[in-house]
This record gives structure tokens, sequence and C-alpha cells, in this order.
């Protein structure tokens, strides 16, 4: 029996039948913390990992395929996202604690596999409560913060390639480096097995509360942003360089640097995707020509730019995502 299909276009009418959910022509803005963003010609949230791999294996020839997660370090461009867009959700976010090993689903919010080894008595994954995204997100791009990251604690994970098989992978088949993995691009993870250590509960929640402290202090917490924008360039910090540019509270129609932390941009109420991935262009041009240094986007960028950075017309009114 499928899940919830709606219809409205062409690819979802020829897409195999699921257990899960397929939506067409779905709002995406809702999906990402920055709140902006156009539709998705089909949005899929996979039942597990199984109905996953039976879409892959019979979506028709061609047809693009975006992965989101929690939508905290996203950014969906004002024209939409064409093909399938699958969004790895609660389904796919279970979290097992088996001995000194954690194993959580892709969908799995990294706050809460912290937590999880925290009421375990397990020590070793308490940075992963400072990153506001999804194990999928961290495996690819061996997210980190406060001294550790996800290399220091992968034993396996689980990927499924653009035909439907599935790949189970170690550590040394990553290709880890500087926020980054060695696995193709259109490859989706599932799942991964983490090492812990045994700890004193105490001391693992007093630290998990000492980064939550830091990051309220440091960083914008309670706007709609999308994490770090750039990534640390080798020697330097992107926030400085982004500072000593004179972009502090800089802005583009309702997008804004904050003022709290440089490395951030705010939607402070009406910006477009435009507005933000204009304003961050700026940036980085105001940091080349006075530093020399290019900055790299750490925020992912997905679908297609509206000509003239207008907003996207409602697909479900008549216009296409």
């Amino acid at each position: 029996m499928s899940g919830l299909r709606t219809s409205g276009n062409d690819l979802i009418d020829r897409l195999p039948p699921v257990r899960g959910d397929l939506a067409a022509n779905a709002p995406l803005d809702r999906e990402t913390w920055f709140r902006v963003g156009g539709a998705a010609e089909v949005l899929f949230r996979p039942a597990d990992r199984d109905d996953l791999v039976l879409l892959l294996r019979e979506l028709p020839e061609g047809t693009p395929v975006s992965v989101i997660g929690l939508g905290s370090n996203l950014l969906v461009r004002d024209g939409g996202v064409r093909g399938v867009v699958i969004r790895m959700g609660r389904e796919m976010a279970g979290i097992d604690v088996e001995g000194e090993e954690i194993c959580a689903g892709a969908g799995a919010p990294d706050p809460a596999v912290a937590a999880a080894a925290r009421d375990a008595g397990l020590a070793g994954l308490e940075f992963l409560s400072g990153i506001p995204g999804t194990i999928g997100g961290a495996l690819r791009m061996n997210a980190g913060a406060y001294g550790g990251e996800m290399a220091d604690i992968l034993l396996s994970c689980e990927a499924v390639d653009p035909g439907g098989e599935v790949h189970r992978l170690g550590p040394d088949d990553m290709g880890f480096g500087y926020r980054r993995c060695g696995i193709p691009e259109d490859w989706i993870f599932t799942g991964a097995v983490m090492r812990a250590t045994p700890g004193d509960r105490a001391a693992i929640a007093a630290r998990m509360s000492e980064i939550r402290r830091n990051r309220e202090s440091s960083q914008p917490m309670r706007t709609r942003t999308g994490g770090s924008t750039f990534r640390n360039p080798n020697g330097h910090t992107a926030w400085q360089l982004v500072d000593e540019a004179g972009c502090r509270g800089l802005a583009r129609g309702g997008a804004k640097v904050s003022e709290k932390h440089t490395n951030f941009l705010i939607n402070t109420g009406d910006a477009t995707a435009g507005d933000l991935e204009s304003l961050g262009e700026e940036i980085r041009a105001r940091v080349k020509s006075g530093s020399g240094i290019d900055l790299h986007w750490e925020i992912r960028r997905i679908g297609e730019r509206l000509a003239g950075g207008g907003r996207a017309e409602n697909p479900a009114r008549g216009g296409r995502p």
C-alpha cells in the first residue's frame, strides 16, 4: 500500500508506488531554518531505507535527486528544485544504544544523538549537541565543533547509490577532510554507527550544557538563519575576515549579516533566497578585494534562481517550481 500521494504534475505520476509520502509542488521554505525558497517538483519522505531503495531503483532515468535533512544549513533558491527532493525525517531518525556504540539513522538530529549517549552514560559525542543538523549531513560534511568531528567517532555507515545499491562503509572509505568527505555527492547516507566511551553522566551533561551556553552567547540562536555561512580558510577564521571587510550588519533586501556573529546570515523577516545568496556573494567579493582570500560557502545551496531576483509563483496556482 502506497503512502500519501498528491498529484499535480507529470513526474509524480511516473514514480513507483512507495510506502512513504509523495507530494507534488511541495513548498520547501517551511523545511529550512531560513524559511525561504521555492517548491520541490516532488517531495518524498521515505518510510525507511528499503522504501528509499525502491524509489531510486525505479526512478525515471535522468530525474534529478536532492536530499535534505533538518534544513539548518541549507538555502533553497526561489525558483524551486526540479526532480525529487528526499526529506530524511523522523522515519529515518531512529537511535539505538548497543554497548558502547550509538546507532543512528541519517535523519536523527545531532543533538538527539548526543542526548541518547548522555542518557546511556557514554562520552565522546557531546560535540554533536552543538551542531544543529542530522547525522546524514554530519557524515557528508564531516561536521565538527567544540573539539570533535565525525571522523573521530565513526565506526561505520551506510549509503545508497543512485542505482539503489546499498554500501557499507568504514572510516577509511570516507575520505574525510575539513568539512567534507570523499563519498560521491549522489550517494545518500542512511545511517551510522558511532563509538563512545563510558563516562560520568553528570560530567557529560555538564559539558553539553557548557556547549549550549557557548552557542547561545556567541551565535544568533533564535533567528531565521542557516548556521555558519562560509568555511574557515586555512589559517584564518571566516567571521574575522568578514568583519575586517566591513560586513558586520551589512544588509541586502531582507537579508542581513548578524552583528552577533559575522559568519551568520539572517532573514530579518521578508528576505528571499536571492537576497541571502546575493548578500553572501557580496561578502565574498569584499573579503577577496580586501584580503585576497577566497571564502567558500559552507551553506548548501540547491535549486534554481529566479530571473530578476523576484519571488516564485506558487506552483499550486499554475506556476512551476
